[in-house]
């Protein structure tokens, strides 16, 4: 990200200083801004803002199913169900751009074989 996207920049590098002076382990603080997130009611970009990271530092979807079961009493059911078509339609984008990406480099390395 770059002079192009000034908001996913300022984005990135918030997450990046919190995760740098908080005191949890960056997979835990990763953890706790997911289960916020659900908390929150936040949209699927906010998953897809927060994907990379939480890749990054180990969170599996197994992870992310767990987070949702052990919030489930507190923040309610329409709450995790919500957030849990939000997590599936970030994925899926998530999907999707690897998937254009992939396909972008490999016409570029035909058109410079070719």
């Amino acid at each position: 990200m770059t002079e192009e996207t000034p908001v996913l920049s300022a984005l990135a590098e918030m997450t990046a200083v919190s995760i740098e002076r908080g005191t949890l382990p960056a997979r835990e603080h990763m953890l706790a801004r997911l289960a916020a997130l659900v908390a929150v009611g936040a949209p699927p970009v906010s998953y897809v803002l927060n994907a990379g990271t939480a890749s990054d530092v180990g969170i599996t979807l197994e992870d992310v199913q767990g987070i949702l079961v052990a919030i489930a009493p507190i923040v309610g059911t329409p709450q995790v169900v919500s957030a849990s078509a939000n997590i599936t339609q970030a994925l899926g984008f998530v999907i999707d751009l690897a998937v254009a990406e992939a396909e972008a480099e490999a016409e570029a390395e035909a058109a410079n074989e070719g």
